[in-house]
């Protein structure tokens, strides 16, 4: 197995994990607010999807929220265009989506976008340093390996969080 396949099986993990815990949710619990938490099932989907693809396109790959009409198709306005980090109480509860097949759909599409960027890189691409702001610098191989650790990590709040309902 080389990187590129490597990495595309990693990503392809919190997806199927978000999948599986959004079986037979209503569109009212997909938005509750388990425990009074500001970030409800749909927030941390849209999350993940959010994270994944705006760090891609970061890098260099394709932003599929513009590129592929999800941004019209969500209709959040400005909110649905940032990634969630830092967002108000007020933000946070603001972001309802009702529709749990398209927050899924933009996930695949935001994989999809990572699995292309990564299969066109070379093993040098992935020791190239991107980000010296932190101490050691941040490489491409370490940005995409950390991409994936953010999306598992919500993933896992989602099955959680889905679980209690």
């Amino acid at each position: 197995m080389n990187v590129a396949d490597l990495l595309a099986d990693a990503i392809s993990r919190p997806t199927a994990a978000i999948t599986r815990a959004l079986e037979g949710l209503s569109a009212e619990q997909l938005n509750a607010h388990p425990a009074g938490h500001d970030n409800s099932i749909a927030w941390l989907v849209w999350h993940i999807g959010r994270e994944i693809d705006v760090q891609v396109e970061h890098l260099g790959g394709q932003e599929v929220w513009k590129t592929q009409g999800f941004r019209e198709r969500f209709n959040l306005g400005e909110i649905g265009d940032s990634v969630g980090y830092g967002h108000s109480s007020e933000e946070a509860c603001s972001l309802v989506i009702e529709d749990k097949e398209l927050l899924v759909e933009y996930v695949k599409a935001a994989e999809a976008a990572y699995v292309d960027y990564v299969s066109s890189l070379s093993p040098e691409d992935l020791d190239e340093v991107i980000d010296t702001r932190w101490d050691p610098p941040v490489t491409r191989g370490t940005r995409l390996v950390s991409m994936i650790d953010d999306a598992a990590q919500h993933a896992g709040q989602v099955a959680y969080a889905a679980g209690q309902l």
